[in-house]
């Protein structure tokens, strides 16, 4: 995985790269299920997703929230994410299990995702962006 947890004061700070707009939102997935659950996922069940964005923040945002809304709602701990990117719009396939407590309880409850300090910028080595998981 090309994430890491950088330092912050109250919550959890990500910092993921990827070469392409499309992993990058990945990356951003799999380090919330990281944060919220640990290493052990695994796949099997499947949800789609579909989001549409003001910009790419909003955009980063409304699916990662919309992430952690199916994984409150219907137990599942996601594996990974296929993101496929056009425009601003955002076409998800998550891929997950149900949530298993003997497995799942190595994290930190996340209650939402920051606007706060999120930065998404791209340079000729890929992507990059920042973010806040309030905790």
């Amino acid at each position: 995985m090309s994430f890491k947890e950088i330092p912050h004061t109250a919550d959890v700070k990500i910092r993921a790269e990827a070469p392409t707009p499309d992993a990058l939102f990945g990356e951003a997935c799999a380090a919330l299920m990281q944060v919220m659950y640990g290493d052990d996922r695994r796949g099997g069940t499947k949800r789609e997703c579909d989001i549409r964005g003001e910009d790419q923040e909003s955009l980063l945002c409304d699916f990662l929230s919309e992430v952690l809304y199916l994984t409150e709602v219907d137990g599942l701990v996601f594996s990974r994410a296929d993101v496929r990117i056009d425009g601003l719009h955002l076409h998800a396939v998550l891929d997950g299990e149900p949530f298993d407590p003997a497995r799942h309880n190595k994290g930190t409850e996340v209650k939402g995702i920051s606007y706060s300090g999120l930065k998404i910028s791209h340079d000729t080595n890929g992507y990059m962006l920042e973010i806040v998981f309030d905790v």
